[in-house]
């Protein structure tokens, strides 16, 4: 499969989704400190919805492969963003979609934080 081919991005983003919706695939999940600060139900709220999360458009979405997304959540503005690395965490991944080369790494933050 040709990096970057529409079959390639598909593959991306099934498994971006696997990940963010269901934890499945190698990767870790990071909450920042201002998500954290707002209290354990805020975070569970967040996780929640980003679990959720289907409202990707052309604008927010462009490569078609579910790798960022922003919400609204008891007042505050979220986004999610999800890096692919390689295995050692440092750099990013050769392919992203081969697993065998690839953890995903999903970070929750305050768009303040931004």
């Amino acid at each position: 499969m040709e990096i970057h081919s529409a079959d390639w991005r598909a593959e991306v983003r099934r498994q971006n989704d696997r990940f963010r919706k269901h934890g499945e695939g190698q990767g870790t999940f990071l909450v920042t400190s201002g998500i954290s600060a707002k209290g354990p139900a805020f975070v569970l709220a967040a996780v929640r919805a980003v679990r959720a999360f289907d409202a990707f458009t052309k604008d927010n979405d462009p490569y078609g492969e579910h790798d960022f997304g922003a919400f609204n959540l008891e007042g505050e503005r979220l986004f999610f963003k999800i890096d692919p690395y390689d295995l050692s965490l440092q750099a990013y991944s050769p392919n992203a979609a081969d697993p065998a080369k690839t953890t995903r790494v999903l970070t929750l933050m305050l768009a303040s934080e931004y």
